[in-house]
């Protein structure tokens, strides 16, 4: 099969994957505020792990340390300018932008939007390299970190009255970004081989931007610091077995 098509078919069932932490919403209404902070924790160490092991790193390797370190930058400015003029929220940190004239519905959307963005672009980049082990590992990295952050969508958007149905519709949709950026990250670099370091260093400095800036602040401003720093150590840990298993 087409390294394309499996690049982006595996972005696009780490996309998915938010829907089954979406799924709860029809059994469960609400969770602790403790509980989602150690799941988004978790979320956030897989995606520290995949950063550096499935991303740095064999961009180190490939491409040497100041391709990496350009990719890296652009990757990191891109977010930066990315969550400054595009309108969006964050249910904790509040509006961001120009937000006067959407809804906050839309307004979440684009938040998780900017986010998986990358995500989709570093599973697509993955599968870029030919390797398919390493591709897998990347993707179910995603996936893994996608079903908390699924229902981290769901459940704000009960609390706003919206219908269970309605809640877990926006989370599934949240996801089918990813495929975007995996089919354009694989592409891109499928058609020009010297550009797989810097794509994945690109990916690598959006994902870092994203855990520093919104998740890990997010998960400490309800006072659950412990749980979440505990969530985010299990999340690098299995991240590094998956790396390891799959190499």
């Amino acid at each position: 099969m087409n390294m394309i098509v499996i690049g982006t078919t595996a972005s696009l069932l780490a996309g998915l994957a938010t829907g089954i932490g979406a799924l709860l919403v029809f059994f469960i209404r609400d969770v602790s505020d403790r509980f989602l902070d150690a799941s988004l924790g978790f979320a956030a160490g897989v995606m520290l792990a995949a950063t550096a092991f499935s991303l740095i790193v064999p961009a180190i390797q490939i491409g040497g340390i100041w391709k990496t370190v350009t990719g890296f930058m652009i990757g990191a400015l891109f977010l930066i300018y990315a969550e400054r003029f595009i309108p969006h929220m964050h249910f904790v940190t509040g509006k961001r932008g120009d937000s006067k004239n959407l809804s906050k519905l839309w307004l979440f959307i684009l938040a998780i939007t900017i986010h998986n963005f990358p995500e989709g672009i570093a599973v697509g980049v993955g599968f870029g390299s030919g390797d398919i082990k390493a591709g897998t590992a990347l993707a179910i990295a995603i996936g893994l970190q996608n079903i908390p952050e699924g229902l981290a969508v769901a459940l704000p958007l009960l609390r706003e009255k919206y219908s269970t149905g309605k809640a877990f519709f926006v989370a599934l949709l949240t996801g089918l970004v990813e495929p975007i950026g995996g089919f354009l990250g694989i592409t891109a670099v499928s058609f020009g081989k010297f550009l797989l370091p810097y794509g994945m260093a690109f990916a690598a400095g959006a994902m870092l931007f994203v855990i520093i800036e919104e998740i890990i602040p997010e998960t400490h401003s309800r006072g659950n610091d412990r749980p979440a720093t505990l969530g985010v150590i299990v999340g690098f840990v299995l991240m590094m077995i998956l790396d390891n298993v799959f190499s």
